[in-house]
């Protein structure tokens, strides 16, 4: 736990030892759950060759603010104090899914001096706000039905939720409606208010659309069966991100690449911080 002021606390699961000779990764959540079960397909392999750092964004885990502010630009600065003050990481490379896309954007915007490689996957950064709409209704017909699948509060809305992120298999499947309610309960109730704000500002207007070109090699990673944001649209944020920026797609993967294809998205990671695969 690292307490930044008087108002906000940020969470991080870390290596237990960190060693100097390794490069530090910061690994950024998206919605639908704590950071500790979006990745636990991942940091197994990811831990043998990097320090690992995992913050909770705000509201999720124990992660939590009185700020009134709800942008990806704020939770940006917050992961990047808790870094700084709670652990002296002075530079690190950013992965980042979904809606933690946006936050890690900012990170390497806000940031060059730190950050020294980004990796975007499966995320809306640059969309208009119109787009996000538009991709986000075939989900549910209005924003607010979007919200509620998103932030599920039922097992019918965590079945939706998985079943449009997750291409290859449903981990729902054989799971009974009772230990659904008792993983809403234990993640999702918690700040369920909060957590729905930081949607509502992402369709609201309040993220800027406008994307600049970042001064750092950019990995972009899309599923080519992406539910909530298609390929066209990864296209459209390689193009906005410069010349610095690549675009791998993998095939027969949803939204969720993390979960789809974990061993895929580890290799890629992995060549791309080192120059080559690391086995």
């Amino acid at each position: 736990m690292v307490d930044l002021d008087d108002q906000t606390t940020m969470h991080f699961w870390i290596s237990n030892y960190r060693r100097h000779d390794r490069p530090n990764l910061v690994l950024v959540h998206g919605c639908g759950g704590e950071a500790r079960w979006q990745f636990c397909l991942q940091i197994r392999e990811l831990s043998k060759l990097f320090n690992i750092y995992i913050p909770d964004l705000l509201f999720y885990g124990k992660s939590y603010t009185t700020n009134t502010d709800r942008t990806p630009r704020f939770q940006a600065k917050c992961i990047m104090e808790g870094l700084k003050k709670g652990f002296g990481v002075e530079k690190c490379t950013v992965y980042s899914i979904s809606y933690g896309g946006w936050v890690g954007y900012f990170m390497a915007e806000i940031y060059p001096d730190i950050i020294e490689k980004n990796v975007i996957v499966s995320s809306g950064v640059g969309t208009t706000d119109d787009e996000k709409v538009a991709q986000l209704s075939r989900v549910g017909k209005q924003p607010e039905e979007v919200i509620k699948t998103v932030v599920p509060k039922d097992p019918d809305a965590i079945r939706l939720l998985v079943e449009k992120s997750i291409y290859k298999y449903d981990p729902t499947l054989l799971v009974p409606d009772f230990i659904l309610w008792e993983f809403i309960k234990v993640t999702e109730h918690k700040n369920r208010e909060e957590k729905e704000e930081l949607l509502r500002s992402l369709i609201s207007g309040e993220v800027d659309s406008a994307v600049s070109a970042l001064p750092q090699e950019t990995l972009l990673v899309w599923g080519d069966q992406d539910y909530f944001f298609p390929k066209h649209i990864a296209h459209q944020l390689q193009r906005k991100l410069g010349p610095k920026a690549t675009l791998t797609i993998i095939k027969e993967t949803g939204h969720g690449v993390n979960m789809d294809s974990p061993y895929e998205l580890n290799e890629l990671i992995k060549t791309f911080v080192f120059g080559q695969l690391h086995k």
